[in-house]
């Protein structure tokens, strides 16, 4: 990549779209100076990649259920990824479990937005699973990929407070607010060459992430 190359992201979905939609918002809107190379899908029927062809982007869609096995389909999909030269992949709602030769082929350079603030709560349903505990808040993490499952190094957190009378799915709208406005940032951090993966630690601005950066949405509704 030069000096004056815009970075190429290409973006991996399996659903809905809205997160993918709001990094394709900050892209036009100037708050994020990358460019949407791609966009695949291992569902063809993803609302995804509507929202993908709605901003001019070509959707791919790479249907997991046409291979033999988990292997074969992430060669497949390395394949189709490497043909756009991205500097960073990024999973918005990509429901795989990718193998470990996938992950290692992209290590450093492909994150993950997870629905609860890591490590609390890795895998599914998360937003369940804060409610039964009685947990005062939960919110969003941007991570860097590794080959543990939502185990990378989290370099970026947004927060909403649970309130009383909350259900899963009124919770979830929320915390999703709060992954719109995280992942854009993120990513520009990535593309502006200030957030890297060192070993097994996140580095911004040359510096070592003992934490990862906190937001607090507590106060009123996230924005961009």
């Amino acid at each position: 990549m030069t000096n004056t190359a815009t970075p190429r992201i290409v973006v991996l979905v399996s659903g809905e779209g809205s997160n993918l939609e709001a990094i394709l918002d900050a892209v036009r809107d100037g708050r994020l100076q990358a460019r949407v190379a791609a966009v695949i899908s291992n569902r063809p029927e993803a609302n995804a990649l509507r929202r993908a062809a709605g901003h001019g982007i070509a959707g791919e869609a790479l249907d997991h259920r046409a291979y033999v096995s988990r292997e074969a389909f992430d060669e497949a999909l390395a394949r189709a990824i490497d043909a756009h030269r991205p500097e960073l992949v990024v999973l918005a709602g990509f429901m795989r479990i990718l193998t470990p030769a996938f992950v290692n082929h992209y290590l450093g350079r492909m994150l993950n937005i997870h629905p609860s603030l890591l490590p609390a709560y890795p895998g599914l349903h998360t937003h369940a699973r804060a409610l039964a505990d009685g947990a005062e808040r939960h919110g969003a993490s941007v991570h860097f990929v590794t080959a543990e499952l939502d185990g990378g190094p989290v370099v970026l957190q947004g927060w909403v407070p649970i309130r009383t009378g909350d259900t899963p799915e009124n919770l979830a709208s929320r915390v999703l607010e709060v992954e719109h406005c995280l992942y854009p940032l993120a990513i520009g951090w990535f593309v502006a060459g200030r957030l890297r993966l060192d070993g097994k630690r996140a580095t911004l601005d040359g510096i070592p992430l003992e934490r990862p950066w906190q937001l607090d949405y507590g106060a009123e509704a996230p924005h961009p």
